[in-house]
């Protein structure tokens, strides 16, 4: 038996050296392992962090894709709902109603008017020239000139009226509760609107417009036809006016516009002024304001200007036909005072030439009498000496007076009035007048051979003086004028020349001034005419 080997303190194998070097390699090893284990968990817990983090703001992602997607669509309906809407109520280039709600503002329109017993007024609009602007600038510029032309029309309309487009240069313009007169006054309006620089760059473009108008319910009953009378009525002054602008109503035609730029279809130019929609909106408008009421003004002065022309042409007409009337009875007296130098054959003057000067003065007399009434009608300065006069006397005064007209027209005079007094409070010389200007009116418009009834008859408290005859007649465009001074019928003066025109107004000034009253009666052209008086009988003291 081997002993065991006894090694001193200190000595160290080397299986234990090789077991320690072992065991310092696991510890090693578990240390390693123990971090890679703390790097998974740690790479395992950020991953998984990272994952939800992506999920989440994916999710919030995806929905407010969606939220803004939603929103986007929403956006979009609503265009296409107001598109569709305005397609349906509103002209897409100028902003203006279309004509379908014209015709059912026209249809509201009418039926109020009719149920008021008023009227409205329907404009048919086209501008002149436009056509050109199209073909030499391009559709561009034209649909520039259209907007303007909108903007006009809406300046020139009121509150209540509707302007709207018609399609192509044509618009429309419904004036409710208006006359035929300040329908024309608008057309006239527009005319001068319408006749406009518009502004294309640097370039200036003047148009004019041809304006066509219909009353309702005078001109049609139904709102097409209407409208089709304004169309008709505006091609009518368009051709009068040689495109130049100038407005015509279906029953009522006017003169064309006379503008100062008639007679140049279209005219481009250099433009010197500033672009106005480049200008501050307030004072945009303020200017715009301004420029309309010097449209205004212009159009004011350019009405009164005409208005005094006219005046003074029917002056100078006025003067030629009194030196007519007054120089119509010279002739015959000197005819007369000529023959008055030869007596006849007992010595005496030519009875036949003293008639005749007593005619012609008396007829002189008669007109200078009323132009000097209607003087004093103007001045204020017309008196009547009143008192009670009898009436019977007073006609057989005036039938006396107009005796020799009737005579040398073969006309038959039939004579019916009571054999009593009939007395008024009067002025015996002006009613003689009076009732003389309504025989000799009755004469001269009354054909040779034909017939004038003259009645007087008590109609308590009153007596009425009904004097007809079977002459041409009178008009029912003149009737309601017959008694205004320098009117007459057209047929009357074609029939027996023109006269002064005053007579029927001083009897009808004659009478009312009596507290009487006058009316004029009439079928028309051919039918006779008949004039009533009626005066007030004197009460008895």
């Amino acid at each position: 038996m081997t002993e065991p080997e006894v090694r001193g303190p200190g000595a160290i194998s080397a299986a234990d050296a090789e077991l320690a070097s072992l065991r310092r390699q696991a510890d090693d090893l578990r240390a390693e392992l123990l971090a890679l284990r703390q790097a998974v968990a740690e790479a395992e817990r950020r991953l998984g962090s990272l994952q939800a983090t992506d999920y989440l703001q994916e999710a919030n992602e995806k929905l407010v894709i969606a939220a803004l997607r939603a929103q986007s669509e929403s956006e979009t309906s609503a265009r296409a709902f107001d598109e569709v809407s305005k397609s349906h109520d509103i002209d897409a280039l100028t902003g203006l109603p279309n004509r379908n709600v014209f015709f059912d503002r026209l249809a509201r329109a009418s039926a109020e008017t009719k149920a008021n017993g008023q009227r409205l007024a329907v404009l048919f609009i086209d501008l002149n020239g436009f056509k050109q602007v199209n073909d030499t600038r391009g559709h561009a510029v034209g649909d520039h000139v259209l907007k303007q032309a909108a903007q006009r029309l809406v300046a020139l309309a009121r509150v209540t009226d509707t302007v709207s487009r018609w399609g192509g240069d044509e618009f429309l313009v419904l004036l409710t509760d208006i006359s035929p007169g300040a329908a024309a006054i608008a057309a006239s309006r527009i005319v001068e609107g319408l006749t406009f620089p518009a502004h294309i760059g640097e370039d200036e473009l003047w148009l004019t417009a041809s304006v066509g108008g219909s009353i309702y319910p005078d001109d049609a009953d139904d709102i097409q036809t209407l409208v089709d009378r304004a169309d008709a009525a505006m091609y009518r002054a368009k051709r009068r006016g040689h495109g130049n602008g100038g407005y015509a109503f279906h029953n009522n035609d006017a003169l064309a516009f006379d503008h100062p730029r008639a007679g140049t279809d279209l005219i481009m130019k250099r433009a010197t002024e500033f672009e106005l929609t480049t200008l501050h909106p307030a004072r945009y408008l303020d200017l715009k304001e301004a420029n309309e009421q010097l449209v205004i003004a212009a159009i004011g002065e350019q009405e009164l200007r005409a208005a005094a022309e006219q005046a003074l042409r029917k002056q100078h007409e006025f003067v030629a036909v009194v030196a007519h009337e007054l120089r119509n009875p010279l002739s015959p007296i000197l005819a007369a005072a000529q023959s008055l130098g030869r007596t006849g054959t007992n010595g005496s003057p030519a009875p036949r030439a003293q008639a005749i000067i007593e005619r012609q003065v008396a007829q002189m007399s008669r007109l200078v009498n009323d132009l000097l009434d209607m003087s004093r009608l103007t001045t204020g300065r017309f008196t009547l000496e009143k008192e009670h006069v009898d009436l019977t006397g007073i006609v057989e005064m005036a039938i006396e007076n107009c005796r020799h007209l009737v005579n040398a027209r073969a006309q038959e005079l039939t004579v019916s009035k009571p054999q009593s007094t009939l007395n008024v409070n009067g002025d015996a010389a002006r009613l003689a007048q009076a009732l003389s200007n309504l025989l000799d009116n009755a004469s001269k418009y009354t054909p040779n051979g034909g017939a004038i009834d003259l009645e007087v008859k008590v109609d308590d408290p009153s007596v009425v003086i009904t004097l007809s005859d079977t002459g041409i007649g009178i008009t029912a465009e003149a009737l309601p004028h017959v008694f205004e001074p320098f009117l007459q019928d057209t047929h009357a003066i074609a029939f027996n020349d023109v006269g002064l025109g005053i007579g029927l107004t001083v009897v009808r000034e004659l009478i009312t001034a009596h507290g009487g009253t006058v009316i004029a009666q009439s079928a028309g052209r051919g039918s006779g005419s008949c004039f009533v008086v009626t005066l007030p009988l004197a009460r008895q003291p």
